[in-house]
């Protein structure tokens, strides 16, 4: 599986974001299924999805404080990687 994503380190927080495909945050259920299935890669690490509705902003979903910093943010501020996982 070949995913988009990045590992972030801010305010002594490390967390890994993942840029998913709307159809995946539409649904409580899909997130958390996710969410889990990326935890199994990323240990010990906060794991947030983020999506992008038609006009492309984008939606993040996790806990709370990093959604929130997040928010604050540009895009492309995110160093964004691809990681591929086996």
């Amino acid at each position: 599986m070949t995913i988009h994503g990045a590992v972030i380190k801010e305010q002594d927080v490390t967390f890994a974001i993942f840029a998913v495909k709307p159809e995946v945050t539409r649904y409580t259920v899909r997130i958390t299924a996710a969410r889990q299935e990326l935890a199994a890669f990323f240990p010990n690490m906060p794991i947030v999805l983020m999506s992008q509705d038609a006009s492309g902003a984008p939606h993040y979903y996790g806990r709370k404080d990093i959604v929130e910093f997040l928010q604050t943010i540009r895009l492309s501020q995110i160093p964004w990687k691809t990681y591929h996982i086996y």
